[in-house]
């Protein structure tokens, strides 16, 4: 495995833990929150950067449907990478303390909440538009090919999103999506982990969307070719 496909895997994987540590906010602490905030932005520029290919192709060749999706979900996760930061600033206790008193506080804690959930979800689309090349990789570790194999994954992964459908219920993460809640609450006597665990479910459900609907929008562009 190259060097750079390395780093591009640590880089994604990190983006991913942080990420969902982010979503714990109270359960963390405030100056984890914040720090935690800054990593995962200089881990978003690093990704792009590694990506740069990416980048460099967007107004080159045909948009397919797939395609058109991809760049909108890359667009918007982008979108909400940036009003985190802003927001994140003029909300920072700890890291930009130095800055002293900053102006619309209200709108700032409206915008990072709704950038956030919107933010975690676009993510985790994002990573299963591309789920079909991550399980293609991780298929070549293994020197033969297996069905039993095959299909264990792809039911744990569909055990993975249905839990992850009710944590999403349960957690009410519509609500904070769509601004119907203004403030998260947290229950602090709740362990890290569980809390972890339904993020990950959750993550786990977008992920299966973004990933059938990867398989249905090549299907609809190999008919069109044929």
């Amino acid at each position: 495995m190259k060097p750079k496909l390395i780093l591009k895997i640590f880089v994604d994987t990190a983006m991913t833990a942080v990420l969902l540590l982010l979503m714990a906010y109270s359960l963390v602490g405030e100056s984890a929150h914040e720090w935690l905030g800054v990593g995962i932005f200089v881990l978003f520029i690093l990704h792009h950067i590694l990506n740069i290919r990416w980048s460099k192709s967007l107004f080159k060749g045909k948009y397919t449907p797939y395609r058109i999706a991809q760049t909108a979900a890359v667009t918007l996760v982008m979108l909400a990478m940036v009003g985190s930061m802003i927001s994140g600033v003029l909300l920072s206790r700890t890291v930009y303390a130095f800055l002293g008193d900053r102006p619309f506080q209200s709108q700032a804690q409206t915008l990072h909440m709704l950038c956030a959930y919107w933010g975690f979800a676009l993510l985790s689309l994002h990573l299963g538009l591309h789920w079909g090349n991550i399980t293609n990789m991780a298929g070549r570790l293994f020197k033969k090919h297996s069905s039993v194999r095959k299909w264990a994954v792809r039911i744990i992964g569909l055990l993975i999103a249905s839990y992850g459908i009710f944590a999403f219920i349960k957690r009410n993460f519509a609500g904070y999506m769509l601004l119907q809640i203004h403030f998260v609450f947290f229950e602090l006597d709740e362990p890290l982990i569980l809390y972890l665990l339904d993020y990950i479910a959750i993550m786990g459900a977008f992920v299966c969307a973004g990933h059938y609907l990867a398989v249905i929008l090549r299907k609809v562009q190999n008919r069109h070719n044929t």
